[in-house]
């Protein structure tokens, strides 16, 4: 070859070696956009992941509300086979009520989650459209850049070209990191494609669930509607006999007197047995310490005794004395240590003690109108569940008193938790015994069922004080629900 004709191959060799370096430049800037185009996907796919999260939550409330629901219609069913109304299905009526206000709360809180999900996903598939029509631009460019490379001299001239065996080894390293970098285009367009794929699918599918939540809503509300005019019914009937509701509500606070009357006395003696027990605990200590002073007094007059006589006889080692056995140690309250732990345990619990049936409230603590003029006291809640359910105990304890009351509490039980004491009212049969020790969840009894259909649980909790007790809300010591 003649130097003439070597040059001119050598200058379009190197023309053509720098357009394909500024295409591989422009290419090379791709590569970092891509990883940019990376940083886009994942931080999409976090905001996924965070309303996956909301999404959980949501449908794990939902469950438990259809839960709730069906639990309160079994129990709303049981009232509803007697003719008449009652105050027990009022109560149920109430709690539906509640639990279908609640469930098309989570409705509306579902369609606002699907809004946010679905506005992410068309942001998402806008981005990757943006995204892949800059992918395909930069892939057209290569291609032209190639073919243009391809027309002025061939991959072995451009490599057989070069002055030096370093710079053919440069030359080949170049023309290996283009086609890669050409493959990964390639590559990267398809996984965009099917990411845009799915995108647009998720869409379609959360339209749809948009449409049916919204059809579900709109069925929810007229059941909530069946339900208002149902308890409007009750009310309107219960009205009409508010000299007989009167009447039972009268029958209620004599019970709960007598109730608490006995629950009383036996927080009194338990006091004064206490009491009765620090008392004879400081005797015993007072006199136990008088003994040993005096003990100390006899040994130390002895010792000085044989000081005087200057006795020399070795003496004999006495006896070891036997250990006196432990002494019951006991609070100023006349609590052992037994008790003090367990009633430390029972207040750490809190809010955290299990119900002792399944059911609903449907009669919380305090006062409160019934119907209208028509007040009702309690002085634990009222638990309704369904018949012949099993009443366990809600912690560790020892059993108090077993008792009848034949006309509204039927069957009771006392336990007593260190110096707090739990109470279980309206039980048609009880399988414990004074003096028992029972564990938390343990089957003490049997709901009872009154003539109205209505199954329900009368459920207290009390604290002793220095000289009585008083009594307090058990919804703040149950477990939420």
């Amino acid at each position: 070859m003649s130097k003439k004709r070597f040059d001119c191959y050598a200058k379009n060799t190197a023309a053509a070696r720098k357009s394909d370096v500024r295409s591989f430049q422009h290419n090379t800037s791709l590569a970092f956009k891509l990883p940019v185009l990376i940083g886009l996907v994942l931080f999409i796919s976090c905001f996924s992941a965070m309303a996956q999260k909301s999404r959980q939550q949501l449908e794990k409330e939902k469950r438990e509300n259809m839960e709730r629901l069906q639990e309160l219609q079994g129990i709303l069913k049981q009232t509803t086979e007697q003719k008449r109304s009652s105050l027990g299905q009022l109560k149920a009526i109430k709690q539906q009520i509640n639990a279908q206000n609640r469930k098309i709360d989570l409705i509306n809180d579902d369609l606002k989650l699907m809004d946010s999900e679905l506005t992410e996903l068309q942001q998402a598939k806008v981005a990757l459209d943006k995204d892949l029509d800059k992918l395909r631009d930069e892939y057209a460019r290569m291609i032209y850049n190639a073919s243009k490379r391809n027309n002025s001299l061939s991959e072995l001239s451009f490599l057989f070209s070069a002055p030096t065996f370093n710079q053919f080894l440069v030359r080949y390293k170049y023309l290996k990191q283009y086609t890669d970098e050409r493959e990964k285009q390639v590559t990267q367009m398809k996984k965009v494609q099917s990411l845009m794929i799915a995108k647009s699918n998720s869409i379609s599918n959360k339209k749809k669930d948009q449409e049916n939540a919204l059809k579900t809503r709109i069925a929810e509300s007229k059941n909530l509607e069946q339900l208002k005019g149902e308890k409007d019914k009750v009310v309107q009937e219960l009205s009409g006999r508010e000299a007989e509701i009167k009447g039972e509500v009268a029958e209620v606070r004599k019970a709960n007197k007598q109730l608490e009357n006995a629950l009383t006395r036996i927080i009194q003696r338990e006091i004064e047995e206490r009491r009765e027990r620090a008392r004879a605990a400081a005797r015993e200590k007072a006199a136990r310490e008088r003994a040993e002073r005096e003990a100390a007094a006899k040994a130390a007059a002895e010792r000085a005794k044989e000081k005087d006589n200057n006795e020399e006889i070795t003496k004999a080692e006495p006896p070891a004395a036997k250990p006196e056995p432990k002494k019951e140690e006991l609070n100023n309250e006349g609590m052992n240590e037994e008790e003090v732990t367990l009633a430390a345990s029972f207040a750490a619990n809190r809010g955290r003690l299990p119900w002792p049936v399944p059911g609903f409230i449907s009669d919380g603590f305090g006062t409160k109108e019934v119907i209208k003029n028509v007040y009702q006291e309690n002085q634990g809640v009222d638990i309704q569940t369904t018949a012949n359910a099993a009443v366990r105990a809600v912690y560790d304890g020892i059993v108090m008193d077993v008792s009848n009351e034949p006309t509204v509490m039927k069957n009771f039980i006392f336990v007593q938790h260190g110096d707090f004491y739990t109470v279980y009212a309206k039980l048609k049969s009880v399988n414990v015994r004074v003096g028992q020790r029972i564990k938390a969840r343990e089957p003490i009894g049997v709901v009872a069922t009154n003539g109205d259909g209505v199954s329900e649980v009368n459920f207290q909790i009390w604290k002793e004080n220095k000289n009585t007790a008083s009594k307090l809300n058990p919804e703040v010591w149950l477990r939420p629900r």
